[in-house]
């Protein structure tokens, strides 16, 4: 392999390598979503990645690149049509919910002022 080669690998590898990172976060986040109690989720947990892991020995960039593709579709087709939200984060039901008043809307506090 050239110099030039050599990095165009190592890049493309390391693109693959987030791509799965961030699909397997995702779908790990997910997860919680659809498991009701904790030992359940630790069950679906090992068998997402025991998913994962039947796939690391695979060299081939152009066949990672299609099992990620075929992950990702996976993942779209599966995610949680309601997924839970932290209520102050946004899109929760708390987020916003008392929001900062209007422009042209001045409060004036004179308390403690000794000029009064």
């Amino acid at each position: 392999m050239s110099g030039v080669s050599t990095a165009a690998y190592l890049a493309r590898r390391a693109a693959q390598k987030e791509r799965v990172r961030i699909l397997y976060r995702k779908a790990l986040k997910d997860t919680l979503n659809w498991a009701v109690h904790r030992h359940l989720f630790y069950q679906d947990a090992d068998a997402l990645r025991q998913r994962f892991e039947t796939n690391k020995h695979v060299e081939d960039l152009d066949t990672i690149d299609r099992l990620i593709a075929n992950a990702e579709a996976t993942y779209d087709k599966w995610r949680h049509p309601d997924p839970y939200v932290v209520p102050w984060a946004p899109g929760g039901s708390k987020f916003h919910r008392n929001p900062t008043p209007p422009a042209g809307i001045e409060i004036v506090y004179d308390y403690g002022r000794e000029d009064n």
